[in-house]
């Protein structure tokens, strides 16, 4: 089967969140399923400078409103540092060539023309269905979150101008909250057909919403979690579109993420100060050492040091973490941050380090070397969040022996089993709460450390959660399932 994975970020090489790494590692695992599969990706800076024996596909011709005062080209080739996936990127200086991020600028102001330069992304998708390059097009548009979400809605059109079927369309929500609204008056832009504007088509709340053209234009949905797929079902995760996600039900499929034992694994990380596994922890107690040398924190094994590896929103909850924060530290805990965003919590945590130098440490910012260490080092991770669609670092913290404590939502519900008397021999992976309270997580921490001084138990559950698997074998399996059933090759799981 011929797959087309459509996306906006891919790890190593662009990242703001999880999305790259599942755009980096579902591709690799979806080959091993004999799926014929390539990416298509906007023309950035670092993915344009990874791409090797590029071809030119074509120069594009998109509608007005999807130009750039410069042409913009096809390319094709390999991305060197994605384990040479073969990706279509769209090279489109006008759009993709600036300084900031992908989506906003260096003051984190959103990028006023973002429907045209991710417009064209979906557009492009379509194209490639429709036969642009002459030696491939995809039998599956896999299209991922609202970035990509135009794609389902540019091959519908198409396929309606042609009057036959094109490609059928997988679209995958990574986080219901982040939607691509724009105004209305910008949908003339997309040269969408006008019916498209509608409570039946892009329409959301007198805004165009990308994320409700991706859910009501796609063959099939998916979702990064069982869970997560239930709850987007309600009001309270719903955002609004959970009357279209319950209408589609039959179409939504909840797929939990893996994690790539290529890049997060403790026996073979190159980037941590000593290797470890389930059987050997000395390279653990290693790792923990040097990361509390690296951050001036005391060194010293008996001492509890909890993480957290997050941007800093109100959807993480870290505001219940600087609540509960100085109990843990009277108790004897220690604590590393690394993360940035909110102006208020970063300034938090600050003043909470530098009441406690030996016990808190920040890194503000994002550091991929440095989140391996931090979660290699690190005794517990917490993600204390309102909502969670996955989650991959208390998957990282499992496969790491770094237990999670985490509250029963989303992803979290799906991979963290908790700790009490009658499961410790059983499923115990880490430590649940439910409130959305600081009570809750004192609570779940309270138990963190009665287990801590167990330290025979608290090495049962460690061993347990490097054994759980949550590698992308599975996952790339259940998105093939689904990519025949919206091809019409299959009805039933």
């Amino acid at each position: 089967m011929r797959v087309l994975q459509v996306c906006a970020e891919i790890f190593p090489l662009l990242k703001t969140g999880g999305l790259a790494d599942v755009a980096g590692a579902l591709p690799a695992a979806l080959a091993q399923q004999g799926v014929d599969v390539r990416v298509l990706l906007p023309g950035f800076d670092a993915i344009l400078a990874d791409l090797t024996e590029v071809a030119e596909v074509a120069t594009l011709s998109a509608p007005a409103g999807l130009q750039g005062r410069v042409a913009a080209r096809l390319l094709y080739g390999r991305l060197a540092s994605c384990a040479g996936v073969v990706a279509y990127v769209i090279d489109a200086p006008d759009f993709y060539h600036r300084q900031g991020g992908p989506y906003a600028d260096a003051a984190q102001r959103p990028w006023g023309d973002n429907h045209r330069r991710f417009g064209l992304l979906g557009w492009v998708a379509a194209q490639l269905a429709q036969g642009l390059d002459s030696y491939w097009h995809p039998e599956v548009v896999h299209a991922h979150d609202w970035h990509a979400g135009l794609a389902p809605a540019y091959l519908r059109a198409a396929e309606r101008a042609l009057g036959r079927k094109l490609a059928s369309s997988v679209y995958t929500v990574h986080n219901l909250a982040y939607q691509g609204l724009f105004p209305s008056g910008q949908f003339s832009d997309l040269a969408l057909p006008e019916d498209f504007f509608g409570v039946h088509g892009l329409e959301f709340h007198g805004r165009v919403s990308f994320m409700k053209a991706g859910l009501y234009f796609a063959d099939q949905i998916t979702t990064v979690s069982p869970s997560y797929a239930r709850e987007i079902q309600g009001g309270e995760q719903g955002c609004g579109l959970d009357g279209l996600l319950r209408d589609r039900r039959d179409q939504l499929h909840g797929i939990l993420n893996g994690v790539d034992p290529a890049v997060w694994h403790p026996g073979h990380d190159k980037l941590l100060p000593a290797r470890f596994n389930q059987g050997r922890f000395t390279g653990k107690a290693q790792c923990k050492a040097d990361l509390q040398t690296q951050l001036g924190l005391a060194v010293d094994a008996n001492l509890p040091l909890a993480c957290v590896v997050s941007r800093l929103t109100s959807q993480k909850g870290l505001h219940l973490v600087t609540q509960v924060l100085p109990s843990w530290l009277e108790r004897g805990g220690q604590f590393a941050l690394l993360g940035s965003g909110d102006a208020e919590l970063e300034a938090a945590f600050r003043a909470l380090a530098q009441k406690h130098p030996q016990a808190v440490a920040l890194h503000i910012g994002y550091d991929e070397a440095f989140a391996h260490r931090l979660i290699a080092g690190s005794d517990l991770i917490w993600v204390p969040s309102h909502y969670e669609p996955c989650g991959l670092t208390q998957l990282y913290g499992l496969a790491y022996g770094t237990l999670p404590v985490v509250r029963r939502v989303g992803g979290l519900a799906d991979t963290v089993h908790d700790t009490r008397l009658e499961t410790i021999d059983t499923d115990a992976t880490g430590f649940v709460f439910d409130d959305f309270h600081p009570a809750a997580l004192h609570h779940a921490l309270n138990k963190a450390l009665a287990l801590w001084t167990r330290r025979s138990d608290w090495r049962r559950v460690q061993r347990r959660a490097m054994q759980q698997d949550h590698t992308w074998d599975g996952a790339a399996k259940r998105y093939l399932w689904v990519y025949r059933w919206a091809a019409g090759l299959t009805s039933s799981s």
